[in-house]
């Protein structure tokens, strides 16, 4: 068995009709005015206009260079997409100190695990910094395992979401649901064999989330409802 490159936090997996798969950042970390306000922060440094949500939500996209071309009407050149990118992290990581989780993540993530189900996190969010935030807001023990983004931001979720599934034996891609608030997260789903839902929540519009041809609600507790439809 190869090593495994994230983080197991319990031996608690086993066969569980459904197993959902997380998003972290927009989705159980309400942390959207963080985002605008790191995004604003680090276009201010490099001189383009700040952006509104509604702005932000109808053009965002993964990868994230191409999220910035709709912005800017080209793409960054390498050097640009470093600056950005190391700018926004710099940003985020003060403006994130006042965000909280989710409406109603504490009772979802308690009843789904005492229903004998299984959950667990992957995020795009670096590794080492998304483990001591989920431990944190004291909710690591609800979840089989928690897996953040390792190599360079920007990209897509679609190999980590397999690489994430494939370690934990006992899960089946196809009894998994990924919850998400990005389109990324229902193309990562549907490369891995997974089902997906999103949230309107976090990055994107309704209207962005609806292209993607999978369920979409307004609140995780219609999200996790769904879930436990999905797979019979």
């Amino acid at each position: 068995m190869g090593k495994r490159t994230g983080t197991d936090l319990g031996d608690r997996m086993g066969q569980h009709a459904t197993h959902i798969v997380w998003d972290w950042n927009g989705t159980l970390f309400h942390d959207i005015d963080a985002v605008i306000g790191a995004t604003n922060s680090a276009f201010a440094e490099i001189g383009l206009e700040p952006v509104t949500l509604e702005t932000y939500r109808e053009l965002y996209c993964v990868p994230v260079p191409r999220f910035y071309e709709r912005l800017m009407g080209r793409l960054p050149t390498d050097a640009e997409w470093l600056v950005m990118d190391e700018a926004f992290h710099r940003h985020y990581s003060t403006h994130r100190l006042g965000c909280e989780l989710a409406e109603g993540v504490h009772a979802l993530l308690e009843g789904w695990q005492s229903a004998g189900r299984s959950q667990s996190i992957l995020s795009m969010y670096g590794h080492d910094e998304l483990i001591p935030i989920v431990r944190d807001f004291g909710i690591a023990s609800r979840f089989v395992r928690v897996d953040g983004r390792t190599g360079p931001s920007g990209g897509t979720k679609s190999a980590h979401m397999v690489r994430h599934l494939a370690a934990m034996e006992s899960v089946d891609p196809g009894r998994t649901v990924v919850i998400g608030d990005a389109v990324d997260d229902a193309v990562a789903a549907q490369d891995a064999g997974a089902y997906a839902v999103l949230y309107t929540g976090g990055s994107h519009s309704r209207g962005s989330l609806e292209t993607a041809g999978v369920p979409v609600v307004d609140t995780l507790a219609e999200a996790v409802g769904l879930a436990g439809e999905i797979v019979l």
